[in-house]
């Protein structure tokens, strides 16, 4: 079956990413501070949102409060995806307050990271309503927390696009250059295609009619104004999928999907997403 190949967001992973950034927070000798602290009683905590947005990263938080005890009691008051609003609480936690203090910044630090991109992600979503096109995050993302922030923009309501080079073929600008023949390079990706999906970037008409009707699934407009993407999609729309990228803002994206294409993709919903700010109280 021609499709992406979707690695699985499980406990498994969750728990590994976790362990990692706790190690980081850790290493070498510890929480010097917390160590100052001697009380064994519990304590109640709050994680309230400094700010409206969508909410991500729940599971995420829960395990790095359970790193030192999985005992400890961590109640969420709202779910993944879900709209939240300035002051919303969206965790509590009961357990002792040097476990709950140790791993309080790398739970918010996956808090911000996550629900950043599932927001900045749905306000793209959004602006778009009612187009017939769906907004995708592209491979620029934090390098090892791919499929974290892939998570976090379905959560936003965005389209994964490939998670990994060997996902499907894309022939970009570079690949033409460094072959010299975009047509030729496009059949020799039919011919030694391995059932995987074929998507072909043009930054201009003249490289689009050079391989019109060749059999490969996708035409991705790079760049493009206006009124060349809209003649290109008219040239295209009988043959393949189509898809704009290149220059993608908040100002511009609706104009763009005005223009019928199929697919934009934003770098910047997972490469510069602003965090979303989250703080813990006791």
């Amino acid at each position: 079956m021609i499709g992406n190949t979707k690695p699985t967001l499980n406990q498994k992973y969750i728990r590994s990413i976790v362990k990692s950034a706790m190690l980081e927070d850790l290493s070498p000798h510890g929480d010097v501070t917390t160590q100052l602290i001697k009380s064994k009683k519990k304590f109640k905590a709050k994680i309230i949102s400094n700010q409206k947005g969508i909410i991500g990263g729940l599971n995420f938080a829960k395990e790095a409060f359970k790193y030192f005890n999985k005992k400890i009691n961590f109640i969420t008051k709202t779910k993944d995806g879900r709209k939240i609003n300035k002051g919303k609480v969206v965790a509590t936690i009961v357990g002792n307050p040097k476990e709950i203090l140790k791993s309080e910044r790398v739970a918010l630090n996956f808090l911000s990271l996550i629900s950043g991109v599932a927001t900045i992600t749905n306000k793209f979503v959004s602006t778009v309503n009612g187009k017939s096109c769906r907004i995708c995050c592209t491979r620029k993302t934090l390098p090892n927390l791919r499929l974290v922030q892939k998570y976090a923009v379905k959560l936003g309501g965005g389209l994964n696009h490939r998670y990994n080079l060997s996902d499907e073929i894309l022939i970009k600008d570079n690949h033409i250059k460094t072959n010299g023949n975009i047509k030729k390079l496009v059949e020799r990706a039919i011919k030694n295609n391995r059932k995987k999906k074929i998507t072909v970037e043009v930054d201009n008409l003249n490289q689009l009619r050079k391989i019109i009707g060749l059999k490969f699934h996708r035409v991705l407009f790079d760049n493009m104004s206006l009124k060349n993407l809209r003649k290109g999609i008219k040239i295209s729309n009988k043959f393949y999928e189509t898809e704009a990228s290149g220059g993608i803002t908040l100002k511009n994206v609706r104009k763009i999907a005005s223009t019928g294409v199929k697919r934009i993709s934003v770098g910047q919903i997972t490469h510069s997403a602003p965090a979303v700010d989250f703080k813990l109280e006791i």
